[in-house]
């Protein structure tokens, strides 16, 4: 009895949270980031934890996690300089919302395009004519 108790808990825990990142590599002719970027993927991280009696199982829905751990790591890895036009969404841990750890959940999710930074054409330089 134990044993399975032990079990059901463990598949809970693992069903009520998860988190993921999903990249997909794009053409730097299709999309449009700025002047002398050059995007090469958009990514998406995400994360959800259950809440029960206010315990989170197992936690990490917070903005640091999500930008710094998840989105700019797996950027940076990819082998981007930098992240631009970067989308953050988070259910709020204050006022009405705190009743929704009782028994729910709290989810984030952050997204952005991961680019290239190329260098700038020397001042001087003569632009060359086809």
């Amino acid at each position: 009895m134990l044993v399975r108790r032990f079990v059901l808990a463990a598949v809970l825990a693992a069903a009520a949270a998860c988190s993921s990142i999903s990249t997909v590599r794009v053409q730097p002719e299709a999309v449009y980031v700025g002047p002398h970027l050059r995007p090469i993927a958009v990514i998406h991280a995400q994360v959800t934890s259950a809440y029960l009696l206010w315990i989170p199982i197992p936690g990490h829905v917070d903005l640091d996690y999500i930008v710094n751990r998840m989105l700019l790591a797996t950027a940076k890895t990819l082998g981007a300089d930098k992240v631009v036009d970067i989308q953050v969404d988070i259910t709020p841990e204050t006022g009405i919302w705190t009743l929704r750890k009782l028994l729910g959940y709290r989810s984030a999710s952050a997204s952005g395009v991961a680019v290239m930074v190329e260098p700038e054409p020397p001042v001087g330089a003569a632009k060359a004519e086809p």
